[in-house]
């Protein structure tokens, strides 16, 4: 582990280990998306009966399949390891876990707009019985909330780190290229184009999260220097 710097973030290591056996736990204990994994671990509706405050937690460390969970954890590993080496273990540790929240508390804000209709309404037995299943079956999982608000640090600190963008052919700087990745999150969760699952607010939420974090900070830095 030495040979890829790991001795300097053991944060980020022990992150993908963990992720990677709760993965690898999904994938033994429940059918696809379904089981009772996903009834206790992800992030659900605030009114389904399936919901648990400590999800908000839980979910973060959660993935929807491998492709998920590799760009996710290769995404940490890039960013996270540059923001652990900048400030340290504790700090990093705490600044990922508040993004993580934060993203969750932003899914929650979203469910609501999202099932503002249905939740206004005074649902028969039958009805609400099949509103329960509806929300059983669409549930968030995922640490792309939280590693957005490692980008959108990152973009902040170092904003003029030029960065290669797939299918881009050039570099980017990158304030630009997470300005553009945000922007696109906003699009999609705006746009809603069906068939897309992704928690694109919950994005968006980690990455303000993250963005708002490192500018006190910094400042914060800067005035103690000062």
């Amino acid at each position: 582990m030495n040979g890829f710097g790991f001795q300097r973030t053991p944060v980020v290591l022990n992150l993908l280990i963990i992720n990677a056996l709760v993965y690898f736990a999904q994938a033994a204990l429940s059918n696809g998306n379904e089981g009772w994994v996903y009834d206790y671990g992800a992030l659900h509706h605030y009114r389904s009966e399936d919901f648990r405050i400590y999800q908000i937690f839980t979910s973060m460390f959660m993935h929807g399949g491998f492709f998920h969970l590799f760009f996710n954890m290769f995404a940490l590993w890039m960013f996270g390891s540059a923001m652990e080496t900048y400030w340290g273990s504790k700090r990093f540790i705490t600044f990922y876990l508040i993004c993580g929240v934060g993203a969750g508390l932003t899914q929650l804000a979203n469910y609501a707009f999202d099932y503002a209709d249905i939740d206004r309404l005074e649902l028969l037995s039958h009805e609400y019985d099949a509103y329960q299943d509806l929300l059983r079956l669409n549930v968030t999982v995922g640490a792309s909330g939280a590693i957005m608000g490692v980008l959108a640090a990152y973009g902040f600190l170092f904003p003029n780190t030029r960065m290669f963008i797939m299918p881009i052919p050039f570099p980017i700087k990158a304030k630009y290229a997470i300005m553009g990745i945000i922007a696109l999150d906003v699009f999609g969760g705006i746009s809603k184009v069906p068939g897309d699952n992704i928690a694109h607010f919950a994005h968006v939420g980690g990455a303000l999260v993250g963005l708002a974090i490192a500018y006190y900070w910094h400042r914060n830095q800067n005035r103690r220097s000062f």
